[in-house]
Order: structure tokens, then sequence, then C-alpha cells
């Protein structure tokens, strides 16, 4: 008996089993019993031959649909499964409402968008630049559309001088697809366009739906020309747009973008006529400035010249020498009578007297100096030879002691440098002695 449920307590947990599982799904069907309260909501069944289902799209999501519902028209829904629990009926809320067709092709639209972005067919990187200088265009469309008449009519008004080469192509229709496909890899083989324009003009959904074909997609993707998209006008948008090169929003932007205008091509013409002639203007300048340069160095540089600035030079040395040579000879004049004048004030003889003096003065102190020193160092040398008689040897020797080797000269300092049968020599005042060692004591 603990199961025994309320009707309220069924309802909910159905209502939350339908919402929780389900979620959203697509579904197509006729609308019937359509109705529009002043709340704004709309409440309608969609049906089949066989089944149907009562729904409800509220007022903050029916201002995005673009067309007005009526009972009979064929839709396509997107929208979630609920319960109206009062009644216990299970009913649609709608997210969204297209037509039947066309909702049908812009959710098939959708998914192969998904699928090629995913292939990396809209990836800027494979995107190839359309050239600066176009020579030759090519026109990928239809020979008896106006889509053709407005690229040519731009093309003769802006650059009469391109080169068009027109791949006359189906456009609409289930033959057009592979038309396409067909006129992109002839283009391909022949390279003989420097650029394709690919489109057509305006038309609904289903009209432009060969631009939408997965086997157009990859045309365009593995042309090695580059491609421009023109497909219908400004608000239309394709698979083509996306892994083109570029997009033109219609088929005349495509031409404008491909031609040069004349008009401007004559104004960067002359602008770069105004430059080159300021160009030329300026390094006629600089190179007539430099030709006057070098023309003033060779005058600078002519023989004559040079021989008349070296006698110039040799004139001023000349004078400049003459000059040097009288100061010399004014100089020693005056030294000269500076010395006269010290001479009568000081006798030569007497001056040699003062001379003499003086060198005996030195002579004696110099003599008295080397006596000197030489008492002392003789004094120096005696007192090093006693302290060096009272280190040596002998006289240690010939207080007593004695000096003992091994047959190697080495001097013994312990018994451990010795063995039994060991040879020594042993050094006294007086002579030195051999023996052979029959016994060691500690």
């Amino acid at each position: 008996m603990n199961n025994i449920l309320t009707v309220t307590q069924l309802n909910y947990t159905v209502r939350n089993v339908l919402e929780m599982e389900l979620g959203y799904i697509w579904l197509t069907g006729e609308i019937s019993n359509f109705s529009q309260p002043v709340s704004g909501h709309w409440y309608l069944t969609l049906k089949d031959d066989k089944a149907q289902v009562r729904s409800a799209m509220f007022r903050m999501k029916n201002r995005a649909v673009n067309f007005q519902p009526q009972n009979g028209m064929q839709v396509l829904v997107q929208a979630k499964i609920s319960l109206y629990e009062p009644r216990g009926d299970y009913q649609l809320i709608i997210e969204s409402m297209q037509m039947a067709g066309d909702g049908l092709l812009q959710q098939k639209f959708e998914q192969l968008k998904i699928k090629l972005a995913n292939e990396g067919l809209f990836s800027q990187i494979y995107k190839k630049s359309i050239p600066s200088f176009v020579k030759t265009v090519g026109i990928v469309t239809s020979s008896t559309g106006a889509a053709l008449q407005d690229i040519l009519n731009v093309l003769q008004r802006r650059d009469p001088s391109l080169n068009i080469i027109i791949y006359p192509t189906m456009v609409q229709g289930s033959e057009a697809t592979r038309d396409i496909v067909t006129s992109i890899e002839i283009a391909n083989v022949r390279k003989e366009c420097d650029v394709l324009i690919v489109g057509r003009g305006g038309g609904s959904l289903e009209d432009l739906w060969c631009f939408n074909e997965e086997a157009v997609a990859y045309a365009i993707f593995n042309s090695t020309i580059p491609i421009i998209s023109a497909v219908g006008h400004e608000i239309d948008v394709t698979i083509a747009d996306f892994v083109a090169d570029l997009r033109a929003a219609t088929p005349s932007a495509a031409a404008e973008l491909v031609s040069r205008d004349q008009q401007e091509l004559l104004r960067q013409l002359q602008h770069y006529s105004d430059k080159a002639n300021f160009a030329f203007d300026r390094l006629w300048q600089i190179k007539l400035t430099k030709f006057e340069q070098l023309q003033n160095r060779l005058n600078s540089q002519h023989p004559l010249h040079q021989i008349t600035h070296q006698k110039n030079l040799l004139n001023q040395q000349n004078a400049y020498l003459l000059k040097a040579f009288q100061q010399i000879i004014q100089h020693k004049k005056q030294k000269i009578t500076h010395l006269e004048y010290k001479i009568q004030l000081n006798p030569l003889s007497s001056y040699i007297m003062q001379q003499q003096k003086q060198q005996d003065y030195l002579s004696q102190r110099l003599n008295y100096i080397i006596e000197k020193k030489f008492i002392q160092k003789q004094q120096l040398f005696q007192q090093q030879c006693a302290k060096l008689e009272s280190l040596s040897p002998l006289k240690v020797l010939a207080r007593g002691y004695s000096v003992t080797q091994n047959e190697k000269n080495d001097v013994i300092t312990s018994i451990k440098q010795l063995k039994i049968g060991d040879q020594i020599h042993t050094k006294i005042v007086d002579g030195e002695l051999t023996s052979k060692i029959i016994k060691i004591q500690k």
C-alpha cells in the first residue's frame, strides 16, 4: 500500500519524466485549432493524418517567428514535451517555429555547417589570398542570369583591360550541384584564371540550395585558384560563403573586389609619378652638390694650385726659421754678456782655487769614511769567524763527542736504523773507527 499515489503526484511525476527523459525534439506537422488570445501566447494543435498533439508557444518565443501561423500550414518546430497537470493532458511547449520546407533545409544546412567546420574547411589557415592585380577573372554562373550581366557591367566600367572567361553553369535545380563542381574543376585544370567568382543572383533558400551542397563545398576547398563566393543578396549566407577564400555580399560586389578602378589607378599613377619626379629632383640636387664638391676638390688638387700652395708654405717656413734664428742669436748674445759680467765679478784664478779647496776637502772626507768602514767590516768578520769556530763539528768532537754513520753515510740517531751485523763508522776528534754491530740494547 506504500506505492499508492494521488492524481496530483502521478501527474507531477509523469511531467518530470517527460521533460527529463525526452528533452527537446524536432517535429513537423500541420497547424489546426490555432488561437492567439490577448495574452499574446499561441495555442494550436499539430497533427498529421493519423494523430495530433496539443501545443503552446509563449509570447517571448513567438516574437522571433517571421511569419503568421495559419490553420493548414505545414511547420517545423523545436519543442519540449510537458504535461498540463490540472487536466493530465500532455502537450508540446514550442521554442522555435519555421515553415516546413525552409525549416528542414535550414536544419540540414546547420548539420552540414557543423560537419564541415569540424573538418576544418572553414579555417582561415587554408584561405588563399586574392591577387592584388588580377589579369584574368573566371566567372562560374549561369550564362543567362542577371548576375552575369551585373558582373560584366562592373568589370567593363572599372577595368576594361581585364580578361574575362565565363564558365556557363546551372545554378538552380537538381543538376546544378554537379555542374558547379565540374566548372570549378575545369577552371583548375586549364589554369587560365587568377581568380574565380562563383555565384548567382538572389532567390529563396531552396533556389540557392546547390551552393549548400557538400560536393560544392569540397570543390571550392580543393581549388588551387582563389575563389570569391557571390551568392544571392547580402542577407543570404551559404556553405559556399564559409568555404570560399573570400565572400562578396553580391555578384556586383565580387566584381568590385577583383577589378581595378581606372580612375583610382590613374590617381595612383599620378601619385607615383609625382613621387618619382620629387625623388628625381632630390637625387639631382644631391648629385649636383656632390659634383660641385668634387669640382672644388679637383681644382684644389691642380698642380699649379699645389705649387703655389707649397711656395707659400715654404715662404712661411723661411720667415719662421729666420725669426727663430734671430731669436737664438739674441739669446746667445745675452747669455755671453751675462757670463762676461760674472767673470768680471769672479776672476777665473779665484774660482779655480775655490774648486781645488773643495776637492781637497771632499778627498779627505772620503778617505776617512773608507777607513772607518774598513775597520767596521774587519771587526764584524772577526766576530763571525769566532762564532763559526764555536759551532764547528771539530770543536764538538774535541769535547769528547763523536758522529756515527751507517754504510750509506746516514747519521745514526736511533737504534731503529741498525740491525745485527751492520757496519758503522764513528768519527772522533783525531780519526775514524769502523765497527760491526753484534748486539743492540735499548
